[in-house]
């Protein structure tokens, strides 16, 4: 089940692309990019930013390299985003700073930039070259996320590193480098300079580490939070009362979980001539057959928003233009956006929608909606769930090996939940996004044995039915009945990785936000 991922280049692919006017007439007018080439290099905030050794190493190695004639070619974009002033400002003090600025690596703000896709666009002419020539580009970056599509949606390579192997990189312009046994580049007079070369030295690391270590420096500098907030921040206005108003606006609006709560919960009745199963999915429709790996980057909306996408559509229908759209992870508190966004993922691949006429498949957040006829149209994930919604009609998921693995938590389940997906059946699933579904009221299942969808003959044209142990005990058998288009019908036994009783809990009050509302009004 690898046909998820994306394809190998089979040849070595080269574009050339004209020189920003803003760079001098030596770099040449024009620059040639191919597969491997680092195109973002950031040192970016919340993991090696807080070690004062790895900064200081960086701007040491900088130092060596601009001593040494090296430098970062213009079309790369390189950014300095520590997550403190403590960073720069110890970095000045050691003298450092000047050298990673003469590398580009100069002052882009403070928190998160490139791991959570804020790290700006590349030129039209960049990202016209990858297009056309389907480029495998690289991002180097000392965060820690590097998802298909997170960094920026038209580059494929992202590779974690520490500060100063991000320098590094970006002095070389390509990850194809064997930085041990290559040459970084050519310094003065045409010498070769290796990585060995300009790598700082543990003492010289510890020499500047005195600059790093003033307890006075922190005490100032969180001192003014509240000192000193800033313009922006003084202009807040909150307001009076106990509860929040939720004024209008594109970033924050109440959520929809607590729409239709009731006090009780339905129970369900396992005698009778006509027991009910409160639990169990009937009639749902396929939304996507996945593969393996399936990340909660895919899931999860992370990164920048496409103007032609559900969510960057619905921000121009509120008046928000493109250039104010900003990030999917800045409007996180608004899930009409996210929601949105859900199964947009760029780079994610709906194994339900036919191959290529190359043989390839189809990337981005795209299924096959079926009418009652089973007239089969293409739209994107977040259309076709709406209408499945509109029609009272579930709609389930699919898909291989370790479904939910990756770090974007919450909206990976909710977004689920919103768009009225019931239930995921997957080969396995990653431990917490698993729970996380739970907390959300969507049911995970589990395929026995040697079964995946595709063993099961699955084509995203039939009708699915999940009926679960009446009683949710954890890891119970549930059944399987999948009705094709010819009538013909397969029953399979799955596992419901409902895990716990307390899991079983949240998911019989229809997940966590309710089983607790309840527990606050009935105490």
């Amino acid at each position: 089940m690898q046909a998820n991922k994306p394809e190998p280049a089979t040849t070595h692919a080269t574009a050339q692309v004209p020189t920003p006017e803003t760079h001098s007439a030596k770099d040449g007018g024009e620059f040639t990019i191919g597969h491997g080439d680092v195109l973002i290099a950031a040192i970016t905030s919340c993991t090696n930013t807080s070690n004062p050794s790895v900064m200081l190493a960086a701007g040491l190695l900088a130092k060596k390299a601009v001593e040494a004639g090296l430098s970062v070619k213009p079309h790369i974009k390189t950014s300095l985003a520590p997550g403190s002033r403590l960073v720069t400002r110890y970095l000045t003090e050691a003298g450092l700073l000047p050298y990673l600025e003469q590398l580009g690596f100069a002052l882009a703000g403070y928190g998160c930039t490139t791991c959570i896709g804020n790290a700006g666009d590349l030129t039209t002419e960049i990202n016209a070259a990858i297009r056309q020539s389907d480029l495998v580009c690289a991002a180097v970056l000392s965060g820690n996320r590097n998802f298909e599509a997170r960094i920026h949606p038209n580059l494929k390579a992202n590779f974690l590193a520490s500060p100063p192997l991000v320098v590094a990189y970006a002095i070389a312009g390509t990850v194809l480098t064997d930085l041990t046994a290559q040459p970084l580049g050519k310094g003065r007079d045409g010498k070769e300079i290796f990585l060995r070369d300009i790598w700082p030295s543990s003492e010289e690391i510890h020499a500047q580490l005195n600059h790093a270590m003033n307890g006075a420096a922190f005490q100032e500098n969180y001192g003014k939070v509240a000192s000193e907030p800033g313009k922006l921040w003084e202009r807040i206005r909150g307001v009076d009362g106990a509860t929040y108003t939720w004024p209008e606006s594109t970033y924050i609006a109440e959520p929809p979980f607590f729409e239709g709560f009731k006090l009780a919960i339905e129970q369900p009745v396992t005698t009778g001539l006509q027991p009910r199963n409160p639990y169990a999915v009937h009639g749902a429709r396929i939304i996507a057959l996945f593969g393996d790996s399936i990340t909660t980057d895919h899931i999860s909306p992370a990164g920048s928003i496409h103007p032609d996408s559900p969510a960057g559509q619905w921000l121009c229908a509120h008046g928000v233009q493109q250039a104010d759209f900003n990030s999917y992870g800045s409007r996180r508190g608004n899930h009409e956006v996210m929601m949105r966004g859900t199964f947009a993922n760029v780079r994610i691949k709906n194994l339900m929608l036919p191959p290529l006429s190359n043989g390839a498949r189809e990337e981005g957040g795209l299924t096959l909606y079926r009418d009652a006829a089973c007239n089969a149209r293409k739209m994107p994930i977040y259309d076709a769930a709406m209408q499945y919604q509109a029609e009272g009609r579930a709609s389930v998921i699919f898909a291989g090996e370790e479904y939910g693995t990756g770090s974007s938590r919450d909206w990976a389940a909710k977004g689920t939940q919103l768009l009225g997906i019931r239930a995921v059946i997957a080969r396995s699933f990653e431990r917490i996004h698993r729970n996380n579904l739970v907390g959300m009221g969507v049911l995970p299942l589990q395929l026995r044995g040697d079964d995946s969808w595709m063993s099961l003959g699955l084509k995203g044209d039939e009708f699915i039915e999940v009926i679960p142990d009446p009683r949710l005990t954890p890891q119970s058998d549930a059944e399987l009945c999948i009705t094709r288009a010819d009538g013909s019908q397969l029953r399979r036994t799955l596992t419901l990785r409902i895990d716990t009783p307390i899991e079983a809990d949240y998911y019989r009050h229809g997940g966590i936000l309710p089983f607790v509302l309840r527990q606050l009004l009935q105490d």
